[in-house]
């Protein structure tokens, strides 16, 4: 059985079969780039205080399983506008040609990035992904020290429930998300 714990924006604490480990890994902002555009981006660039990063392939099944729904919850609960607080972002490991291909089939209405890095398994176990499986999402509130991964697919319920914790978290340190 596996456990995590994010200790920090970039460090996992995970626990396998009673022998815990600490993962630590840069996440470098010239990894990470906007699709299509291709112009290099980080996670510190967003402005929203709460943050959903789902890291995925269109080679994954649950991924694409998962896509529509994603798509439903930000339409519906407003996000990605300049006065909300939240932003939805999906990370692609692909390539760019695979990209086009998927979001021709599938509106994807929410910003995507692309790793284009070397080293996609140090980038996922950077944001507390010690197994290097997809889809995985992370809910974060940096400001509110909020870090809430999940591996596997991920439901509206969930996002729900832990962007509700994000804000909780925030309030009772007294920082305002709106």
């Amino acid at each position: 059985m596996l456990s995590m714990k994010i200790t920090s924006a970039l460090c996992v604490q995970a626990l396998f079969g009673g022998i815990g480990f600490i993962f630590c890994a840069p996440v470098w902002a010239a990894d990470l780039q906007t699709w299509p555009a291709g112009k290099p981006v980080g996670l510190a660039t967003v402005a929203q205080p709460i943050q959903v990063v789902n890291v995925w392939a269109t080679w994954c099944a649950p991924c694409r399983k998962e896509m529509p729904m994603l798509n439903r919850w930000y339409r519906q609960h407003g996000y990605g506008g300049k006065n909300t607080a939240l932003q939805l972002i999906g990370i692609a490991l692909d390539t760019d040609a695979n990209l086009q291909r998927f979001t021709r089939e599938v509106n994807v209405r929410y910003p995507l990035w692309r790793y284009v890095g070397q080293d996609s398994r140090q980038f996922m176990q950077g944001l507390g992904n010690a197994v290097g499986a997809l889809p995985f999402t992370l809910v974060r509130a940096p400001k509110c020290g909020f870090q809430q991964a999940v591996l596997g697919e991920i439901s509206a319920a969930k996002l729900d429930l832990l962007v509700k914790q994000a804000k909780q978290q925030c309030a009772s340190r007294r920082i305002a998300v709106h």
